[in-house]
């Protein structure tokens, strides 16, 4: 047996996982992602969606998706680079770097690659690139590309920051890249504290606004937006696959750092854009966003309910600050075991385990759309609590009261 075969072969992790009936993954939904899904047959509760303002099946946005089919086809059938730029591309560009208050824009064929391309074109092998240590794997992958020097600081850590970057030399580049919000934690970055340390060593700041794309901001344009930063942050990465119903990702900054990706990023030139359909309905998603507000007014409403019925049924949720609330459960098989109790008592959640979080901070992930009803919301959380009750993993009132002293 050559030693590829021997490698994939040996690993058995989620087959063991499925012999004792706890595997969580790939689970075929048979409907349009809304708040209730089908899954075998039965209908069950999403509260695992990034949908955050439900639009995935709202009606305007679908019919703008078939007419761009009617139009253009399934597919651009190239790169951007050479045949598969089409007006509609462009159209979107100019509207997302309008809408989150940049020079320019380009589209990616996913938000991965949009970090991807970026990170690993805009530093060389001299150069050095600051984030935070629990930034997107797309980040860290792009980072890797880039054969810069890669720094790890301290979680939303300003002090960790600024000690690593008084040490580099002034005349190579910084590029502090960090998620606007933590897609596992749900808590924020500390946009303002970090613009301020780049400022101080000529560094320069991406962010990730993935998870804050109609959550925060003027019309949900942003964590950036939100604190006032837009002209203080050089790079605004965002992808479609959340609030913006649709796939790909996109990068908007200058003029000038537009032209050098269109130029440079490997994962654009090399990578066929995305159909004319996603990139009517991302188009479609902004103007709905625009048009109706009041979802983004919902969407918090639902959050800010959610997370005090759980800090009241006594679950830890750490320090979320966003529709993002992770339930930690500490211990991976439980949290397997709480996900597999939930779906067959129709709930959708994600389990979280290492490596996409720490091994000791596993998790249930909790993700609140803008058309959850306040019902479902606490008929979701009952169950829940009900569950945790079975698998003795709530916190006790002690624990729970030291918990909040922070929060």
């Amino acid at each position: 047996m050559n030693a590829l075969k021997n490698k994939v072969r040996s690993y058995t992790i989620p087959q063991q996982i499925k012999e004792k009936g706890f595997y969580p993954y790939f689970n075929p939904i048979e409907s349009a992602q809304d708040t209730e899904v089908v899954v075998a047959g039965k209908k069950i509760l999403m509260f695992g969606s990034n949908s955050y303002l439900g639009l995935t099946n709202h009606p305007k946005i679908k019919e703008a998706a078939i007419n761009a089919i009617y139009k253009y086809g399934t597919g651009c059938a190239g790169s951007r680079f050479l045949n598969g730029t089409i007006d509609l591309h462009l159209q979107l560009e100019k509207a997302l770097a309008a809408f989150v208050g940049k020079e320019d824009a380009i589209v990616f064929s996913t938000g991965f690659q949009a970090n991807l391309g970026a990170v690993s074109a805009l530093t060389g092998r001299n150069d050095f690139i600051l984030i935070d240590e629990l930034n997107h794997a797309s980040i860290i992958d792009g980072c890797r590309l880039s054969f810069s020097k890669i720094i790890k600081y301290k979680h939303n850590n300003i002090d960790s920051l600024e000690n690593e970057l008084k040490y580099l030399p002034n005349d190579k580049i910084k590029l502090i890249v960090v998620d606007g919000v933590f897609s596992m934690e749900g808590d924020i970055a500390k946009l303002r504290e970090i613009v301020k340390v780049a400022k101080k060593y000529s560094a320069s700041v991406m962010v990730d606004e993935a998870h804050s794309i109609g959550v925060m901001g003027k019309n949900g344009s942003g964590i950036a937006s939100h604190y006032g930063l837009t002209n203080n942050v050089d790079l605004i990465m965002g992808t479609f696959s959340k609030s913006l119903a649709s796939v790909g990702g996109f990068i908007a900054a200058d003029f000038e750092t537009i032209n050098y990706l269109k130029h440079n990023s490997r994962s654009l030139i090399f990578s066929a854009s995305i159909s004319p359909a996603n990139a009517a309905s991302a188009l479609a998603a902004l103007e709905v966003m625009k048009n109706e507000p009041e979802r983004i007014e919902k969407l918090w409403e639902n959050t800010h309910y959610a997370m005090r019925r759980l800090r009241d049924y006594g679950f830890d949720i750490g320090k979320t600050e966003t529709p993002i609330i992770p339930i930690f459960i500490r211990d991976d098989i439980k949290t397997f075991t709480l996900a597999k109790m939930l779906l067959d008592d129709g709930v959708f959640v994600n389990a979280i385990v290492s490596p996409a979080v720490r091994s000791d901070a596993s998790l249930i992930r909790f993700s609140l759309m803008a058309t959850h009803s306040i019902k479902q919301i606490e008929t979701a959380i009952k169950k829940i609590h009900a569950a945790a009750i079975k698998l003795d993993i709530l916190i006790n009132q002690q624990e729970f009261e030291e918990i909040n002293m922070f929060i």
